[in-house]
């Protein structure tokens, strides 16, 4: 019944620029099955190839921003063949390409284009959700709308627990919503504070318009898996009853006063209570 666990290497940066090796090994020794990479860190692909399998952390996955792959799919699929990656994720939307704009339909077509040519090259394409996705465009979301356009055989679910309780719905419902859709899981715990959401985006550094802390004005602020809000109890059962073949913890803001690393530590020792 354990599911694998992995993690967003996002979550680590500061460590990863600093020390690379040091970094995987570290994540290797808190007992991550896997990685999933945002960004390679000026090493080459047969670098990091080499390191998941000194540190034997399978290197399942990655998130690329959509602009890169409009720009060079081809060297985006060189890389991470040649590192061993399965899944190829659409992390974020800026806001031009989000559910709502007028040419929507464009962009989907253009998703389902990569999809098709990931697909042929070996990968599968996942679509990491934010909340900005729950938006309802003729009563239905964005997202769902996004996924009822593309065949599930070109694009696949990466389904952010936190981000789908923020845009308003059950993340366990949600997951159980895409079984068999949803190889892979982000689990993903947060502080909703004062209920203003101050800080939700300035956190993944997307919004300057708040200068404080997160843990001193309380608005949001990430947590550790099993140190916030979320029922993860609940969301594995889910994850085990649609399919998913993994989940990746992903925290992108360290808090507690605790550093990345430290974070990284509390998540995956708390997951290792439930998840067996």
């Amino acid at each position: 019944m354990k599911v694998p666990v992995g993690l967003q290497l996002y979550s680590v940066r500061e460590d990863l620029s600093a020390d690379f090796e040091g970094t995987l090994k570290k994540v290797s020794e808190m007992g991550y099955d896997g990685v999933e990479f945002a960004g390679l860190y000026d090493n080459s692909a047969e670098e990091i190839k080499e390191l998941c399998e000194k540190y034997s952390l399978t290197p399942l996955s990655a998130h690329v921003p959509y602009a890169d792959m409009l720009a060079d799919l081809d060297k985006v699929i060189s890389d991470y063949k040649t590192i061993g990656c399965k899944y190829i994720v659409i992390p974020y939307m800026t806001e031009e390409y989000r559910p709502g704009v007028e040419n929507y339909d464009e962009v989907i077509a253009k998703i389902n284009e990569i999809g098709k040519k990931l697909k042929e090259n070996g990968f599968t394409l996942l679509y990491h959700n934010h909340d900005f996705e729950f938006v309802k465009i003729n009563g239905e979301y964005g997202l769902d709308i996004l996924y009822n356009s593309v065949d599930s055989s070109v694009l696949q679910t990466e389904l952010d627990t936190c981000w789908v309780r923020v845009g308003g719905e059950d993340p366990s419902q949600y997951v159980r919503k895409y079984t068999s859709r949803a190889p892979v899981v982000h689990l993903k715990d947060y502080d909703p504070g004062d209920g203003s959401k101050t800080n939700m985006y300035k956190l993944i550094g997307l919004d300057d318009s708040e200068e404080q802390n997160a843990d001193e004005n309380r608005g949001f602020s990430f947590r550790p898996v099993g140190y916030g809000v979320q029922n993860f109890e609940e969301i594995l059962t889910a994850c085990h009853d649609a399919g998913a073949q993994w989940v990746i913890v992903e925290q992108d803001e360290p808090s507690l006063k605790k550093t990345p690393l430290e974070c990284a530590k509390l998540s995956i020792d708390y997951l290792s209570t439930i998840n067996k």
